[in-house]
């Protein structure tokens, strides 16, 4: 088996996202030398750091980590296209796995209930046939010895464009535009929401608003990445 692997590496080698280049043996996903070069960010303070400081004043969170800044260029926008737009779900379970593995090391995620992601529209999922977030999730539940819970937050409205809205007017196209399906299951539950990409957090913030409706509930967050 192993030959016929290496037989078929031969004629279809993979390649690094960020760089193009040809992977080597351990290699996987993202060569050492672009590992080397990505961004990241600090995650050993869960309290304060740019993720929580990104929401301070506008909701609680219990917790938050991002892995890595986010640019308009660069190695970091390869990951996430590839993730988001290829059909590249081993990319998810890549940052998954390595993301969760330094989530682990902080003890500060021990107590986490269930890993909910940002849900997208049912018209979005059926056009893009997966959610993005879906693999990385589970690779953090695992890790975190949690549960992925998909489908308990759902998206009432497709999305519209975005981008060039500043935070309020993105906060407001967004509110109520999320619901849960099963409050009962998370009342006195400590739920991780999470997401690819935060820029203004204002997706987040809205989901964060419907999830606390549920009584007792405390969230945390964890993104891929975090603009700069």
């Amino acid at each position: 088996m192993k030959g016929l692997q290496n037989l078929f590496n031969l004629f279809y080698p993979d390649v690094c996202v960020c760089c193009d280049q040809y992977l080597v043996d351990q290699e996987k996903i993202v060569c050492i030398e672009c590992r080397l070069d990505l961004p990241f960010i600090d995650s050993t303070d869960v309290t304060a750091n740019p993720l929580t400081q990104t929401f301070e004043g506008r909701i609680f969170l219990e917790k938050g980590a991002s892995f890595l800044y986010y640019h308009p260029t660069g190695k970091v926008k390869k990951l996430i296209h590839q993730l988001k737009y290829k059909n590249n779900e081993k990319v998810g379970v890549f940052l998954g796995e390595w993301f969760g593995q330094q989530l682990l090391e902080t003890n500060s995620f021990n107590d986490i209930d269930f890993i909910i992601p940002v849900p997208l529209h049912k018209d979005k999922l059926r056009q893009r046939g997966y959610n993005q977030l879906t693999k990385f999730g589970k690779s953090l539940s695992t890790i975190l010895n949690s549960k992925y819970l998909g489908g308990v937050l759902i998206r009432n409205t497709a999305a519209k464009t975005q981008t060039f809205k500043k935070r309020v007017e993105r906060f407001k196209s967004l509110l109520n535009n999320f619901s849960i399906t099963n409050p009962v299951i998370l009342k006195d539950k400590h739920v991780l929401l999470i997401d690819d990409v935060v820029t203004t957090g204002a997706t987040l913030e809205a989901c964060c608003i419907e999830l606390l409706k549920v009584e007792n509930l405390k969230i945390s967050v964890v993104t891929i990445a975090l603009t700069e």
